[in-house]
């Protein structure tokens, strides 16, 4: 009984998410996208794992090697952008998490893949308009922990501790924003924004990352997002955990290096070099 119940209420909330159109979709090459996404999720499925972060570790080195480009989301009209050929860091993380969750619910095709492509990007897991998209990673976290996707494991980390800060940072660099020129686009950011005036939210302090105890609470395919000083901002990069020699480092798509790396320096030297990082946040899929 319930199995059959949790089964329902999967439809259910299925049928309450509407899917995207294939004109709604931006392909970089669909014909290769179409197909390479399929064979990377029958090989990922392949792979036998201990926890889901196993596997979005695994799906993640694929990525090895793809070149950084920023703004690919961005055009005339929001549409899905469905692109394994150019990254910036959040798009990397995007398509990682959203191969291994279609993995993980036992589906390897790639319509299910931009289905839940959609469902992490954007709010509610529905397209509706540039405001729609989960541009601030606090509300990205919130919204896909609300609905199930994945959760916030930073207050499972020993050491870690709280910050407060109001997030504005599009509103207050409006001019910085194509899509912000349009008053009623701006109007809905700005109604977004307010529901983070003097947010709390987890992180772990940066000074903590080499401590025996907080090394041993993070998780290979721990997906990390990395605080920030700056002024109204929550997250000014993200990445995804590997061990190297037992040791973490921060695999990610890097605007110094213009492609997918596993950064050569540990996680805790890399955060110490950038002085504008303040620590991390750590988001993992259910079950992990």
């Amino acid at each position: 009984m319930k199995n059959f119940l949790g089964t329902l209420l999967f439809i259910g909330a299925t049928l309450n998410m509407s899917a995207v159109t294939h004109d709604e979709i931006r392909f970089h090459d669909e014909a290769n996208d179409t197909t390479r996404i399929t064979n990377m999720l029958i090989e990922a499925e392949k792979v036998e794992t201990n926890f889901p972060g196993e596997r979005l570790s695994f799906i993640a080195k694929k990525f090895l090697g793809i070149p950084y480009v920023a703004h690919t989301l961005e055009g005339e009209e929001e549409l899905l952008t469905v692109n394994l050929d150019e990254l910036d860091c959040t798009t990397f993380v995007e398509t990682v998490l959203a191969m291994t969750y279609t993995v993980e619910e036992g589906r390897t095709s790639w319509r299910d893949y931009v289905f839940n492509l959609e469902r992490m990007r954007y709010r509610k897991g529905n397209l509706n308009g540039y405001s729609s998209r989960l541009h601030y990673i606090s509300d990205w976290i919130i919204d896909n922990s609300h609905r199930g996707n994945f959760v916030e494991a930073t207050n499972r980390i020993t050491q870690h501790g709280y910050v407060v800060k109001s997030i504005d940072f599009m509103s207050e660099h409006r001019s910085s924003y194509a899509s912000l020129s349009d008053s009623a686009e701006y109007a809905r950011i700005k109604a977004i924004e307010s529901g983070y005036r003097n947010h709390r939210f987890p992180y772990i302090k940066k000074e903590n990352l080499r401590k025996k105890e907080v090394i041993a609470d993070l998780r290979e395919g721990d997906v990390v997002a990395l605080t920030t000083r700056i002024d109204g901002l929550d997250v000014s990069h993200l990445g995804i955990i590997t061990f190297v020699d037992k040791i973490p480092h921060l695999m990610h798509a890097s605007m110094k290096e213009m492609k997918v790396i596993i950064d050569p320096k540990p996680l805790y030297d890399y955060m110490m070099k950038n002085r504008g990082l303040t620590g991390i946040r750590v988001i993992r899929l259910n079950n992990n």
